[in-house]
């Protein structure tokens, strides 16, 4: 039985000495093996993971292979957990750790920084200054938990306590698993301003970060809060989460639509979640001057930008690289207090070892799938998926 040395264990909660996890083979495959069970190290707790969300990055990690070559020969990472939106319950501590008790439900966060370099410092961890230098041998203290070591699609896994936020008894397990996504949502939100009551507010893109996106913008105050997007269904779940006004791009301009809907003076401020190659210049065209643009995704190839628009608009242009700033603590307690209902995105469940069906789902927004969520149960025995 699990018992390592100088981590605190319960008899309430017995850990087995192995665990089922899937983990990366070819592109798109996964497979269900046996794994030692992670030790928690100082400042670290085992966490039993309840639930997870499948995230688009998870999907490219899968599929194109990123990280790469941590373990395993390029292009794919062999040996690989990935997955990062879970949740569960505490069950062990590491060496000192008295910050949280055996027992205790939390959700988490996605990347612990070093905590040396000037980013850490200054609440950016993030963008840790170290971050992936604990691909190879080199162990600066940050990791990203299903990018820079292994993730949550498996039973147990070992988080940072800088990286856990409680949760109640009354949030269940798969609202707590889009708190990460909230929480980037704000993070967005936070570096074009924080408190946005009065202001108007575009979201581009009602993928999961968009439409949370609209729900924390219209939790804080913003007024109108406006979301564009191509599919209907999910414009509609923009509204159930509070938008003021939805734009189809398919049926009509975009840039012209926000600049009506404004006055003819444009928006405040515009959260970019779509990634389409031409969103940058969309969100710099539907500001006014002194307007300010996050981009909280990003095109898969280099785009041509109108600075000249940028630079004689005064405008201001962010990037945010997953959420930053504890924004994961106000965005749960936003959901304590029921502020949004943040599970109108999630679509589906799934037990863990059906991961590759929870993945084409996903992948293929089969049902119109939005938020796919996958629950542990024990598992026996090693297989081998195609995820297709």
């Amino acid at each position: 039985m699990y018992r390592p040395a100088g981590v605190k264990t319960s008899g309430a909660f017995p850990i087995p000495d192995t665990m089922k996890a899937w983990v990366l083979g070819g592109p798109g495959e996964v497979a269900l093996r046996d794994k030692p069970t992670p030790v928690p190290r100082k400042a670290e707790v085992l966490v039993r993971i309840d639930a997870v969300a499948i995230c688009a990055t998870d999907l490219e990690i899968i599929y194109s292979g990123p990280p790469a070559s941590i373990e395993g020969g390029l292009p794919f990472n062999k040996n690989f957990t990935p997955g990062h939106e879970y949740m569960g319950t505490v069950v062990a501590l590491g060496p000192g750790v008295d910050e949280f008790a055996i027992g205790q439900r939390v959700t988490v966060e996605i990347h612990a920084g070093c905590g040396q370099c000037k980013r850490c410092r200054e609440g950016m961890y993030t963008a840790c200054l170290n971050y992936g230098l604990n691909y190879g041998e080199q162990d600066k203290g940050h990791r990203a938990n299903g990018f820079t070591t292994d993730g949550g699609f498996c039973e147990y896994q070992v988080n940072n306590i800088n990286t856990l936020i409680a949760i109640s008894d009354e949030m269940s397990d798969a609202e707590a698993t889009l708190v990460v996504t909230a929480g980037t949502a704000m993070y967005g939100l936070t570096e074009l301003g924080g408190l946005v009551a009065g202001e108007s507010v575009v979201v581009m893109g009602p993928g999961p970060i968009g439409l949370l996106g609209v729900a924390v913008a219209k939790s804080l105050g913003a007024q109108p809060v406006i979301l564009t997007g191509t599919r209907d269904n999910r414009l509609k779940i923009g509204r159930e989460l509070g938008a003021d006004h939805v734009i189809n791009v398919t049926k009509e301009n975009a840039v012209e639509a926000v600049r009506r809907l404004t006055g003819g003076l444009g928006a405040d401020y515009v959260l970019e979640c779509s990634g389409a190659a031409g969103a940058v210049n969309d969100a710099a065209h539907m500001l006014n001057r002194g307007g300010k643009i996050c981009l909280a995704a990003f095109p898969h190839e280099q785009v041509p930008v109108d600075v000249a628009h940028i630079v004689r608009n005064n405008i201001y242009l962010f990037g945010i690289r997953g959420e930053g700033r504890s924004a994961t603590h106000r965005a749960e307690a936003f959901m304590a207090q029921k502020r949004f209902d943040a599970t109108k995105i999630h679509t589906h469940t799934f037990p863990l070892e059906d991961l590759p069906t929870a993945i084409r789902y996903a992948k293929d927004r089969v049902d119109d799938a939005i938020k796919v969520v996958v629950k542990p149960q024990r598992a026996s025995g090693a297989r081998t998926l195609a995820a297709e």
